[in-house]
């Protein structure tokens, strides 16, 4: 069994308050994430997704995969999604040293050259030394208020709706993958929420700071 907050305690916002978690709940927008792309026609269908709902999204991309599929890449950047550092290569910062995972980010945004610059860890770890020297490079560290588990194989694809729509709230930001292990709950969830909170009124909005 794997071991998740899906909804992120608000103590754990609190102590970690140099990291944004959600945004404020006086407007109906959600932010919609997705990490670890660009992989082909997942993040394809996505964007398809996405289109038929005027939504716009943020892509915490690797470095690695933007290199090689670089007109994928294009067409998010192109379909005005903000785009996100998710180091080069994957890395999980607790098991990396500090020099290692910076110099990893870097290679990373050589490649992906976003503004504004936005990073999200890989796994959600960091530890505090590798946190400071991100945000020093002028990195905005995005976290997540909602985790969709689209990862998690031992859960159902109505289980990871639920997920959704159980914790989600105004100016939550929500976590999925346009990854190939996240591909068949995120074609059964993101079609169904995009719909589900359009009909409730909400927008759905990148992020740009």
């Amino acid at each position: 069994m794997k071991k998740y907050f899906v909804k992120t305690p608000y103590l754990l916002k609190l102590i970690f308050n140099n990291w944004l978690w959600s945004f404020s709940k006086k407007e109906n927008v959600i932010y919609l994430t997705f990490d670890d792309g660009p992989t082909p026609e997942i993040t394809e269908w996505t964007l398809n997704e996405l289109k038929k709902y005027n939504a716009k999204a943020t892509f915490f991309c690797i470095g690695k995969n933007v290199k090689a599929y670089s007109e994928i890449f294009k067409k998010i950047v192109d379909a005005g999604h903000s785009i996100g550092n998710h180091t080069n290569n994957h890395l999980n910062g607790s098991k990396t040293s500090l020099s290692l995972y910076i110099d990893n980010i870097l290679k990373a945004e050589n490649t992906i050259q976003s503004e504004p610059k936005l990073f999200r860890p890989p796994y959600g770890k960091l530890t505090l030394k590798q946190s400071f020297n991100i945000r020093k490079l002028g990195y905005k560290i995005v976290m997540w208020d909602v985790l969709s588990a689209d990862f998690d194989n031992t859960i159902t694809n109505k289980k990871c709706l639920e997920n959704v729509i159980k914790n989600t709230e105004s100016g939550s930001i929500l976590i999925f993958h346009d990854s190939v292990k996240a591909s068949k709950k995120l074609k059964y969830v993101l079609p169904k929420i995009l719909d589900y909170y359009t009909s409730k009124n909400y927008s759905f909005k990148k992020i740009i700071a």
